[in-house]
């Protein structure tokens, strides 16, 4: 057995965990926001490699999800890095707006003005 790793990584995810499986957040979905804090915290120890690339990604408002995907690893342990880069005051972090319903006056007021097209 050649014992490597079929994606080519030299470091299996869970090393970059630091072998933790849960976040110390639940707060965090695919589609929640990360942005790197500017500046960086002067008091924060010296990020991880990985967490570097992290940052340098999010240096523009990106989602877990496309972090993940151009990270390629998993969710989860883009999630247990993006918890400690937050801890660490490294960057914040937006929720998605919350879903809403549409008003029925402004969707009848559309619906009107296609009509008439």
């Amino acid at each position: 057995m050649g014992g490597s790793d079929p994606s080519g990584r030299l470091v299996r995810p869970f090393t970059l965990t630091g072998g933790r499986t849960r976040p110390s957040r639940a707060d965090f979905t695919l589609i929640t926001t990360v942005t790197a804090a500017d500046p960086q915290p002067e008091t924060a120890a010296r990020p991880q490699p990985e967490h570097l690339r992290i940052l340098r990604l999010c240096a523009r408002p990106t989602a877990v999800a496309e972090l993940a995907a151009r990270l390629d690893l998993p969710v989860s342990v883009v999630v247990i890095m993006l918890c400690d880069l937050l801890e660490a005051g490294r960057i914040t972090v937006r929720p998605p707006r919350p879903v809403t319903t549409p008003d029925p006056d402004l969707l009848q007021k559309v619906r009107e003005g296609l009509g008439r097209l």
